[in-house]
Order: C-alpha cells, then sequence, then structure tokens
C-alpha cells in the first residue's frame, strides 16, 4: 500500500456527537477512558505511528486559536518538504493554509507525546514555513490550490514511517477521508449518553467542495460492550 492503513478512531454520544456536553457526564467517563486506553493505553488495540486531526479540531484542543507569530521579512525558505526530526509517534495536523499558531514542536495528550507534523498545500506563506521551521516542526507539501491527500499519505508514509495511522476528525475530514476511498476501518467508542444538541458536530458530516452525501456502506468486524454501558464498534469500510 502506498499510503498507512487509516482507522477513524473516535467517540460518541448516543446521537451521534463528537464534541458537547455528553462529555461532561459522569454516563460518559468510562467510554472516555475505553476510547484512550484503546489508541493510546499501555496495551493499545492499533500500534500507530501517528494519529491526524483537522485544522479546528487542532485549534479545540491544542493551538487553543492562538495567531502563528509570523516575520514577514523571513528569508525564503527551501522548495518542498521539512523533516525536522524522525519520531516514534506524531501528531498529523491538516492545515493547508497555515494558520494554526503553534509553540512548541511537540505535544502531549493525556500520557501520550508526539512530534507535530503540519500537512500544508501551495497555499502557505513562505512565512509560516519560516514559523515552523524555527520551531523544529516537521511539515509536507501536498497540493497546490486545494491539499492532495494521496499525495499527503504517501509523503507521511515514505518520509515519516507512518505504516499505520489513527484518523481522529473533526466530522468534515473523517467524512472526506471516508468518500475519498482513505479510511480503511472505523473504531467507535459509544457513550450511554446524550444531550440532544442540534450545533455540535457528529462523527461524519459533508461540506461542499469537500464530499457530499453520496451514501458509504461498512461490514461490521465486531461488537463489545464495555465498562459502564459503553458498546466498542469496530466497522471494515466497503
Amino acid at each position: 500500500m502506498e499510503r498507512p492503513y487509516i482507522f477513524c478512531h473516535m467517540m460518541t454520544s448516543l446521537d451521534g456527537k463528537i464534541m458537547g456536553n455528553y462529555m461532561d457526564a459522569p454516563e460518559s467517563g468510562p467510554a472516555g477512558d475505553a476510547f484512550y486506553n484503546i489508541a493510546f493505553g499501555k496495551e493499545p488495540n492499533y500500534h500507530h505511528q501517528g494519529w491526524l486531526s483537522g485544522r479546528v479540531t487542532t485549534d479545540d484542543n491544542f493551538t487553543l486559536y492562538r495567531k502563528p507569530a509570523l516575520d514577514g521579512n523571513a528569508p525564503s525558505v527551501p522548495n518542498g518538504d521539512f523533516v525536522a526530526e524522525k519520531a516514534p509517534m506524531y501528531y498529523v495536523s491538516i492545515d493547508p493554509s497555515g494558520r494554526l499558531g503553534w509553540e512548541s514542536n511537540s505535544l502531549t495528550y493525556v500520557d501520550t507525546t508526539a512530534h507535530v507534523l503540519e500537512v500544508l498545500s501551495g497555499q502557505a506563506s513562505n512565512a509560516y514555513k519560516a514559523f515552523l521551521r524555527k520551531l523544529g516542526i516537521s511539515y509536507i507539501i501536498a497540493g497546490t490550490e486545494t491539499l492532495d491527500y494521496g499525495v499527503a499519505l504517501s509523503k507521511l508514509k515514505k518520509l515519516f514511517g507512518i505504516e499505520t495511522l489513527m484518523l481522529g476528525g473533526g466530522g468534515v475530514l473523517n467524512w472526506s477521508f471516508i468518500q475519498a476511498g482513505m479510511c480503511d476501518e472505523v473504531s467507535l467508542v459509544v457513550a450511554p449518553c446524550a444531550d440532544g444538541s442540534t450545533e455540535t458536530p457528529t462523527l461524519f458530516q459533508a461540506k461542499d467542495g469537500l464530499s457530499t452525501a453520496t451514501p458509504v456502506g461498512f461490514t461490521l468486524e465486531s461488537a463489545d460492550v464495555l465498562d459502564g454501558s459503553a458498546v466498542w464498534l469496530r466497522y471494515l469500510v466497503k
């Protein structure tokens, strides 16, 4: 395979939400623990080398909508990709235009530390690439006007040795990968809780210009009842 094996691993409410008030309810606690342990625990079910999220998910959880400290007079950086370092775990952020305000080249999620790896398009400025280089953040260029997912995934495997990659939202990115045929498996931990909100994102969401509402089928691989009435479902993408 010219790209990593990709599994979409998410926790949702009973009504399919990936964010929202339900996450603060005590009934969601065991599901949250299971979600983390399946992917990052001492005996993980997936031995992946990185996880990938979109810009909004990254801002929500890590960069917190900070603006990057750009130098408009930065010298021109070399063309192409930048491999700052090789690491056992990567956090891959889809950021085509270069907008995320990083402060470090690594992050920690619970007790998992990862090297930051940005996926840019040709729309990212020289100043932004210089900003990433100054911080020691790796980046790849995939596409000119818009992001080329195929090129991005091929480079993640070739340049960084990522054989298995976790796809972790948001809903627009998840659905784009599903529709593009670039997601092999969906791993879903369902919390026994719901909040009924119509304002929070769902597991999969179509967006004009990126994906359509064309149905996609799945084949059930396994279904397990977990602690606290949570359920872990694994589906292969048809």
